[in-house]
């Protein structure tokens, strides 16, 4: 979608630390977390830069595990959130 931004929310407890999603990241915006360990013992993705994410949610359908979640916010609503 042109002209909106991606909002990603990462369950990290959910996170096996695969790395599809970051595969799957056309702008490459994923990272695991070298430093954080969840409760499954994996270090789990976090988002690098999420002021580019586009909200291609192509993240989200490469989690096996449904731990991504992805939200669009338009400019539209962009500039009537801050308004």
């Amino acid at each position: 979608m042109v002209g909106s931004k991606g909002i990603v929310i990462i369950e990290s407890n959910r996170c096996k630390g695969c790395g599809l999603c970051i595969i799957g990241c056309p702008l490459q915006l994923l990272q695991l977390e070298p430093e954080t360990v969840n409760i499954k013992g994996y270090h789990p993705a976090a988002v690098s830069d999420l002021k580019h994410c586009t909200g291609c949610c192509n993240c989200a359908v490469m989690c096996p595990e449904s731990a991504i979640t992805v939200k669009r916010e338009t400019k539209k609503q962009r500039r009537v959130n801050h308004a």
